[in-house]
């Protein structure tokens, strides 16, 4: 099955990681800039803005060297000030979240999301994007044709019937849409929400009932049967950098050929809302490179002190394994926490195929007990951090359009620290000894599922 899948993803054309020490070494360190509500922040004004970041926290090289390395990385997506930023845990806190945002909308709802699903929460999501466009608010909805592959056709033409606008991501049926190539393998993992031009919501959560509980509460209910609680994270964003994540969703629903857009204030003025530096992260399958990948990896390969991830798919390709190792030989201790099971057995367990040459480096390495892990979410030398739906695994990086925010700043950070520890309080850490130990079944499964760890 798995040879017949590649064959058939196959048709939809190859795409291959690019070089990241070429691309790092292209981009050298310059002045950093800032964007402010008024747009770009002048030399001597970004300037001031270092020092006075310094006299708050002190040794400032490793935050200054993390600002210079996103600049050099990310030139064409600006760092910017004055946001405010919400940490959501798991799934009820997010929800309720974005409930609150979109009965308060007045103008518009932007919603992008890869999973869909009719089932209770999906239905509550729907109910209330039907009263706000009752209520005149005008509401565009894209989703992904494969990750609403179980959700009917007749939950979408409810939405399309009131006058909400529907877009279906590169349609699985090759003569639905418009465009020219059919891309099946090419797909929209983002979450994001953007409510009146001036909230913005993104991360790793779906519209499933499979998130509405928490690993707290440790079991849920899907079609009558419980499972066990998810465990991700998502992020509420306020201030100038929502307009950055408004111009990814216009940039999305015109690359698709949506139908025009209703005229609405879609980029209003935008005032400061708080202290955190910013920058909204987009890719997709049709870029030359990743810059959510080279930002990440370049972030790593810098790392002096802590390297912290949590991520649900890891499936790393060697790039990624070599920077960890590397950072790790180096002395940057390196943690990563990981599903101890998975939705997606083939996923699991390539990932844990490269245990043994990670452990060896001295990265180390935990998988979550009592939740099923999905969060993707990066915290580096207490100073750079990044939330989206972008996992570690050759489909992230190559096939689909993803999302992610990164942070600059030592505030947020302690922040994902902390939740980072809590996560780790809740992992089993996996010993190299006995790991070499592990039975020929597990091996098997592995050597397995790496055979087509490109397509996962």
């Amino acid at each position: 099955m798995a040879v017949a899948a590649c064959f058939l993803l196959g048709l939809a054309g190859c795409a291959s990681l690019p070089d990241a020490e070429r691309e790092m070494e292209k981009s050298h360190a310059q002045a950093v800039e800032f964007d402010n509500v008024h747009g770009p922040v002048s030399a001597s004004k970004s300037a001031a803005i270092l020092e006075e970041l310094k006299s708050q926290s002190g040794n400032i090289d490793i935050l200054q060297k993390h600002l210079a390395l996103e600049q050099a990385i990310n030139a064409d997506s600006p760092l910017v000030l004055g946001n405010k930023l919400v940490l959501l845990q798991d799934g009820p806190a997010t929800y309720q979240a974005m409930f609150a945002a979109i009965r308060k909308a007045k103008d518009h709802i932007n919603l992008e999301t890869y999973i869909f699903e009719d089932d209770d929460i999906g239905k509550q999501f729907a109910n209330l994007l039907l009263e706000r466009q009752a209520a005149g608010v005008r509401v565009n909805l894209i989703y992904d044709s494969v990750g609403c592959l179980n959700t009917p056709k007749v939950f979408f033409e409810r939405l399309r019937a009131a006058g909400i606008h529907v877009l279906e991501y590169n349609p699985i049926n090759p003569l639905s849409g418009n465009k020219k190539k059919w891309l099946l393998n090419n797909r929209d993992h983002r979450k994001l929400l953007v409510v009146d031009g001036r909230i913005a919501f993104i991360g790793g959560i779906n519209i499933s009932e499979s998130y509405s509980s928490s690993p707290s509460t440790k079991s849920a209910r899907k079609n009558g049967v419980n499972t066990a609680g998810w465990r991700d994270t998502h992020l509420q964003i306020e201030g100038p950098v929502v307009a950055e994540f408004q111009k990814l969703f216009m940039d999305t629903w015109t690359k698709q050929k949506g139908q025009p857009l209703a005229q609405k204030n879609y980029f209003p003025k935008l005032s400061r809302q708080g202290d955190e530096i910013v920058r909204a992260i987009g890719s997709a399958s049709a870029d030359p490179h990743s810059l959510i990948y080279l930002t990440l990896l370049s972030a790593i390969a810098n790392a002096e002190q802590r390297v912290y991830l949590t991520n649900a798919y890891f499936v790393p390709d060697p790039q990624l394994i070599k920077s960890l190792t590397d950072a790790a030989r180096r002395g940057v201790d390196v943690k990563l926490v990981l599903p101890s099971h998975s939705d997606s057995w083939t996923v699991f367990h390539a990932g844990r195929s490269h245990y043994t040459k990670l452990l060896r480096a001295g990265v180390k390495i935990y998988e979550r007990r009592d939740a099923v892990m999905h969060s993707k979410t990066a915290s580096i030398d207490g100073v750079w951090s990044t939330i989206g739906s972008t996992n570690l695994d050759w489909r992230s990086f190559l096939h689909n359009d993803e999302l992610n925010a990164a942070i600059l700043g030592r505030d947020f950070a302690r922040q994902m620290d902390a939740m980072f520890a809590k996560d780790l309080a809740e992992s089993d850490a996996i010993d190299l000894d006995r790991w070499k130990h592990r039975s020929l079944m597990l091996r098997l499964k592995e050597w397995l599922a790496q055979l087509a760890e490109y397509w996962l």
